[in-house]
């Protein structure tokens, strides 16, 4: 894959020029990002702007703030510069946004319930919000520091996420009442439920599984940090800063009282431990269970509560609406099986599926899941290619470990409609952004050092 051609006309801008606007663009990129990571994981799920109502929700409108900035910079960018690499992730978003876009347009003049019309229309402003936090990742982080400090502020931000999760799995309570006294917010009541007696945190989400999916979405990444020492593989020196987050994320998993987040935990050991350099395998594996072990024994009743839900899956009321909810789907599908009923029409008052994949096939219809699915097939092979492409061990661990997160979300959104919460919805445009943007990054090392070799 070609990583960029020069358009014709004047003289192109030295590569000093280059290099600096490369930097501008990802210092800008960086920043923006951060400012959505905080206001995503940083504020209540639920939280938004009274006056705006649902379309109110800080990080989706800042979203929508990047994808103006987007915009902005690709109309001033230079004659001489190169052109931006093609990138499958984007091509996959944009099919998905047209089938989207056309599924409104066949949902509105087929007709809609007045109560359905705005839904419809705030779900098409996600859809702009994402298209901002994708595009800024991945054409505005081009440099490997500038991937290392985003991915290194993910895994902070889940740490401390877990950490509020653990407080509020002590305490039983959200702790976060005070974002209601903040002027002009609105924040929906956050109570901490209960499953067989043990608490289900929410952290800062809407519901535990969301909370589940952002954690262990993270998690990979969090790994592949702690062993490279933050990314900068110095193999010298000890330093167990970047293991704190991995054990918290794994607490809060295995607290969780939920199969959905045990699976998600379990999915995300499975796929890292095979590319971790053998020193750390064993001491990954003994720590996991140690750790479980300890909460086991410290928190009454979880162990039981935690067999329950699988031994008793076939009873359990969750699990019984999932099963009923594959049984109910082809006839809602049905009605509209290649572009569907219109994204973000198919209100709960429906059905609620808790499945991402099954309410896609709902919405979009057959043409709607294949770009759906094209989004993390894409993001993965990039992931993977990444990692084929460079010979850096950090660059290759990183790789994977993006690869390895969006595996994990495909498998948690089997569990529930993770599209429908602000959180795991942000989490994985980001993520998949990024696996973007490491792509673009290892072509275009990739292509210096075959450009640099003739004349050595």
């Amino acid at each position: 894959m070609a990583t960029g051609i020069r358009a014709p006309g004047p003289p192109p801008a030295s590569p000093q020029q280059q290099q600096q606007s490369r930097s501008s663009r990802g210092t800008g990129a960086v920043s923006m990002l951060t400012v959505y990571l905080v206001l995503l994981l940083g504020m209540p799920s639920g939280a938004a702007i009274g006056a705006l109502g649902s379309l109110g929700r800080p990080a989706m409108l800042w979203g929508v703030v990047m994808l103006a900035w987007w915009v902005i910079a690709k109309l001033q960018v230079r004659v001489g510069e190169l052109h931006p690499v093609r990138q499958p992730v984007r091509f996959a978003f944009l099919l998905f946004f047209i089938v989207a876009l056309v599924s409104f347009a066949v949902a509105m003049l087929r007709g809609q319930p007045d109560d359905q019309v705005s839904p419809a229309f705030t779900a098409l402003i996600r859809l702009l919000s994402w298209a901002g936090v994708l595009l800024i990742t991945i054409d505005g982080i081009r440099t490997r520091g500038d991937l290392e400090r985003i991915v290194s502020r993910i895994g902070v931000a889940a740490g401390l996420l877990a950490a509020l999760g653990i407080v509020q799995f002590i305490t039983k309570s959200s702790l976060l009442d005070f974002f209601g006294l903040i002027p002009g917010i609105t924040v929906p009541i956050m109570d901490v439920a209960e499953r067989g007696g043990v608490a289900r945190v929410p952290g800062t989400a809407v519901h535990p599984l969301e909370y589940a999916t952002v954690l262990n979405a993270a998690l990979p990444l969090v790994i592949a940090a702690a062993v490279s020492h933050g990314f900068k593989w110095q193999l010298t020196k000890s330093r167990i800063g970047w293991w704190v987050p991995v054990a918290l994320i794994s607490l809060s998993a295995l607290i969780a009282v939920s199969r959905s987040a045990i699976i998600g935990f379990g999915v995300a050991a499975v796929t890292m431990i095979p590319v971790l350099p053998r020193r750390y395998r064993g001491v990954v594996i003994v720590g996991g269970i140690v750790l479980a072990a300890a909460a086991v024994v410290v928190i009454p009743g979880l162990l039981t509560t935690t067999l329950n839900l699988f031994a008793g899956a076939s009873n359990d009321p969750s699990t019984q609406s999932r099963t009923g909810g594959l049984a109910r789907a082809p006839g809602f599908i049905a009605a509209s099986p290649l572009v569907g009923a219109g994204f973000g029409t198919f209100l709960p008052r429906y059905y609620i599926f808790d499945n991402e994949w099954v309410l896609v096939a709902i919405e979009l219809g057959i043409v709607g899941v294949i770009a759906f699915g094209g989004i993390f097939v894409t993001a993965i092979w990039s992931g993977i290619t990444a990692r084929r492409r460079s010979t850096d061990p950090a660059t290759r661990l990183l790789a994977y470990a993006l690869a390895a997160s969006v595996v994990n979300i495909a498998v948690l959104f089997a569990f529930f409609d993770g599209l429908s919460f602000p959180q795991s919805s942000g989490m994985f445009i980001l993520i998949a952004g990024l696996c973007g943007a490491i792509e673009v990054i290892s072509a275009a090392e990739a292509t210096k050092v075959t450009l640099l070799e003739p004349g050595t």
